[in-house]
């Protein structure tokens, strides 16, 4: 098939289009910075921007497939302001979605995100939700991912967590109790190329995670036993958190703000697993607590 992947160069884009292009796909990678050196060998590049239609609207002609990957981070607060994610997320999805009907694209893949909801308490899960509704509502043949958070080597959940849950003494909103469920990108990219190959996934909605739902202070607790270092949880009530990362995030420069207090209110794990609609068990997964072992001082 001759894919298109919009976000190619990102964490989870360059690592699907090896995926794909492995499968013996032909891959293009979408995005505004296409000289990736991480993507692999064979994979096409163009440049384009999700929020200009006429800059990635040729793009999609004679793909057979296309997978929308393009979000902004919600472990930090976006550059422009919350108003970035209905930017990207809910319009660029707009033009990638117009784009992919105009080329009469057969399958379209949406990465969303746990939680989607048009009513959700954060901008980037309103504009989640807000995005998988365009998606719905088109004529295209869709399936959409909501992934937990996702882990690998070049993402930066861990990253994020070393930065919220310093070693040694960690001080954490509520004691870490907000519970996720990571997954390891190369298990992502796997159910997502799948996802294509059979006309079973068209029209359904996937929430997918890791093997192990652990709370924010058990997986900084992993990451730094990882590096032969502990820490110890001391728990900031959720008020004090609220009004510090309010303070913070009107300080330019601070990576977190209001909605980075508010997403960590509530649990980030699926209430039931559909790796199984993939002929995936848990078992068969990549854990945390494996790859840290490989890679705790990424």
């Amino acid at each position: 098939m001759k894919v298109l992947v919009v976000g190619g160069s990102g964490f989870v884009g360059t690592n699907l289009c090896r995926e794909l292009k492995a499968r013996g796909h032909e891959v293009t990678a979408l995005s505004r910075s296409p000289s990736s050196e991480a993507l692999p060998k064979g994979v096409n590049k163009t440049m384009g921007n999700v929020t200009v239609y006429d800059s990635i609207k040729n793009a999609f002609e004679g793909m057979d497939a296309v997978y929308n990957l393009v979000a902004l981070s919600p472990l930090f607060k976006p550059s422009g302001g919350k108003e970035m994610h209905d930017k990207i997320h809910r319009q660029g999805t707009e033009n990638v979605v117009r784009a992919a009907e105009k080329h009469e694209v057969d399958r379209f893949v949406q990465m969303s995100a746990l939680g989607a909801d048009e009513d959700g308490p954060t901008a980037y899960i309103r504009a989640k939700g807000e995005a998988e509704q365009i998606v719905t509502e088109s004529v295209l043949d869709w399936t959409i991912f909501r992934p937990s958070v996702v882990f690998g080597e070049g993402g930066e959940f861990v990253k994020f967590t070393k930065l919220l849950a310093p070693p040694y003494v960690s001080a954490l909103p509520g004691g870490g109790k907000t519970r996720f469920q990571p997954i390891h990108v190369d298990d992502v990219v796997r159910m997502m190329a799948d996802a294509i190959e059979d006309e079973k996934h068209v029209g359904q909605t996937y929430e997918i995670g890791g093997p192990d739902k652990l709370t924010l202070a058990e997986i900084a607790k992993l990451i730094h036993e990882s590096n032969g270092r502990s820490t110890t949880v001391v728990p900031v009530p959720m008020g004090l958190a609220k009004v510090g990362l309010a303070v913070g995030g009107a300080i330019p420069g601070f990576p977190m703000g209001s909605d980075q207090y508010r997403s960590l209110k509530f649990d980030n794990v699926t209430d039931d697993n559909d790796i199984g609609a993939f002929d995936y068990g848990t078992g068969e997964l990549t854990t945390l607590r494996a790859y840290l072992n490989d890679y705790g001082d990424e």
